[in-house]
């Protein structure tokens, strides 16, 4: 059968619907590339917001518009764990539920659900992380490959840890492994990835061994990864990034506010003092880095004055760039037990104030870059302008550029001319 699968969400969720269509494909499942013309649909779901939740049940309705007749659709990820068989009420027309611990059952439910029996598998708890599932069979110029999955940490606001489970972190032979195939397969580069990366453990080799090891596949030329939690962020990875020239010199590291006492009711684990602190340590250990960030407005209780702390603390950090949100309840999230009390006209103007501050930090941080020089990955034709090249800087900043289409895949250094808010312009492409 041929199978259409549809993402949103993280890059975990990216991950995911690769390990799908892997475990697909070894049931001699085909891909699709429109949902017209497959024969099973598979939207594979975020539920981090609540909006992002409520745009997949709609888009779960339009696609049942548009199926065959006799084809099946599921759900899968996020939202099937969270609401399970919830979703059979929502939906008309759903023929299975498979949450984050269960795609290896797939291959059954599909052919369960084209016999007409309504599925629901959303068991959790089962620790998988999918190690042994076929290995890639294509793979693009930059890959995401998971180190770990699941979330400890319980973050007041997050449904993370009750859709993903507890942390599990993959052993460090298997994503070599990983790796080193997808570099066989054309990737130069790649982001390893998980809900907290540097927790990752594996007989008490920890995320700096990692990076050390991730490292010495041959063919390889960058590493990324993402997220970073502040809390254990350790000296070890610093050291690492500043060390190993395939890490590149970029660190996500979500702050969420500039109060402590709101990091205290979103369980946050560190002070604003600490993070100052950490972040001291980052730029000291590895020169020239990016900082990139998560900030959340308008939680529970925030006050003007808490606020004003997160616009100060932005001002004093100057992050490269940041992910900036409005709060919204996730139900069943120990903060979604308080009083949602700050009013939405209010946590609207406070995230246009955030946005508007980092969009002119960003600016004046890439300006300041005019007249220096970046070594950028070249990734195709920019997207807005096929006549230009476009790839990536070390620091993760969108580098376009006058160049010939035979440098894709190649490391370049190019001259930075000018710069806007999203993007640095370089000029003469030298092959690094």
């Amino acid at each position: 059968m041929k199978v259409y699968i549809e993402t949103y969400g993280c890059q975990m969720n990216e991950y995911d619907s690769r390990v799908i269509a892997s475990i697909l494909a070894n049931d001699g499942h085909g891909m699709a590339h429109d949902a017209r013309t497959a024969d099973v649909v598979v939207v594979n779901t975020c539920s981090v917001r609540e909006r992002a939740e409520a745009r997949v049940l709609g888009r779960l309705r339009h696609l049942r518009g548009l199926m065959k007749k006799e084809a099946v659709l599921g759900i899968a990820g996020c939202v099937a764990q969270r609401l399970g068989d919830r979703l059979l009420r929502e939906v008309p027309g759903l023929s299975f539920v498979v949450g984050t611990e269960q795609y290896w059952k797939l291959p059954d439910i599909i052919e369960s659900a084209s016999a007409g029996r309504i599925v629901v598998a959303v068991d959790a708890g089962t620790g998988e992380s999918y190690d042994d599932r076929p290995g890639p069979d294509e793979a693009s110029l930059c890959e995401f490959v998971s180190v770990m999955r699941g979330c400890n940490n319980h973050c007041s606001y997050c449904i993370v840890p009750y859709v993903r489970g507890r942390e599990r972190s993959r052993p460090t032979s298997s994503i070599v492994d990983e790796v080193a195939k997808l570099v066989g397969l054309g990737a130069r580069e790649v982001t390893l990835i998980g809900q907290s990366v540097n927790s990752f453990s594996d007989e008490g080799r920890g995320f700096a061994d990692l990076l050390d090891a991730v490292a010495g596949v041959a063919g390889l030329q960058r590493i990324r990864f993402a997220t970073s939690h502040p809390k254990d962020l350790s000296i070890e990875v610093i050291d690492a990034v500043g060390s190993i020239d395939k890490v590149c010199e970029h660190i996500h590291l979500p702050v969420q506010s500039g109060s402590t006492e709101v990091l205290g009711t979103m369980n946050r684990s560190y002070t604003r003092e600490q993070y100052v602190a950490l972040t001291q340590r980052i730029r000291e250990g590895i020169p020239g880095v990016a900082l990139t960030t998560d900030i959340i407005v308008g939680f529970p209780g925030e006050t003007d004055a808490q606020f004003h702390e997160t616009v100060s603390l932005m001002n004093e950090m100057r992050f490269d760039s940041a992910f900036m949100f409005r709060y919204s309840v996730r139900e069943g999230t120990r903060a979604a037990e308080l009083a949602d009390d700050v009013p939405e006209e209010v946590k609207v103007a406070r995230l246009q104030t955030i946005i508007c501050l980092q969009q002119r930090v960003t600016s004046e941080m890439n300006a300041g870059l005019v007249g220096s020089s970046a070594e950028v990955l070249v990734e195709g034709p920019s997207r807005k302008n096929e006549e230009l090249l476009f790839g990536r800087s070390r620091t993760g900043k969108v580098v376009v550029f006058p160049g010939d289409g035979g440098l894709a895949g190649r490391v370049v250094r190019v001259e930075i001319a000018s710069a806007s808010t999203w993007a640095l312009h370089g000029v003469n492409p030298v092959l690094s």
